[in-house]
């Protein structure tokens, strides 16, 4: 079962981001749709706990509580898809540490506060896909 709007997110992706910029989706697990769209455009790079998943995705193991940050540098973007709420301040501390932005696609409408790490925050509503773009 694919996640509701994939293929919107990828196309907000695709016209804000440079072709061949670095970008990091967090925690891809069984839904890689998103990044099967994206794998041709940029330097895409999948992190999981696990290092491995849908074939021709650049797999890498990572723990985002315990991120090498060697993984992240360089990025325009990180994203994730529907992550678990208590992994989104570990994800917006990368993000900011590497100067990225920041695209969370949660379960609902719940977010975690950020302000910490980003100035300027906003709700996306790109065709069928609704998600949190923070920005330095």
């Amino acid at each position: 079962m694919s996640i509701i709007g994939y293929a919107d997110l990828a196309e907000f992706i695709r016209t804000r981001y440079s072709h061949g910029s670095r970008i990091v989706e967090v925690g891809v697990g069984d839904h890689p749709e998103v990044a099967v769209i994206l794998k041709n455009d940029f330097d895409l790079i999948c992190t999981d706990m696990r290092a491995n998943g849908a074939p021709g995705l650049h797999y890498i193991r990572d723990d985002i509580f315990k991120p090498d940050v060697k993984i992240y540098e360089g990025s325009s973007l990180i994203y994730s898809i529907r992550p678990p709420i208590d992994m989104q301040d570990s994800m917006a501390g990368i993000a900011h540490k590497v100067g990225a932005e920041l695209i969370i696609r949660p379960f609902s409408s719940e977010r975690t506060d950020l302000r910490r790490y980003f100035r300027n925050f906003k709700v996306v509503n790109q065709g069928s896909a609704t998600f949190f773009l923070y920005t330095p």
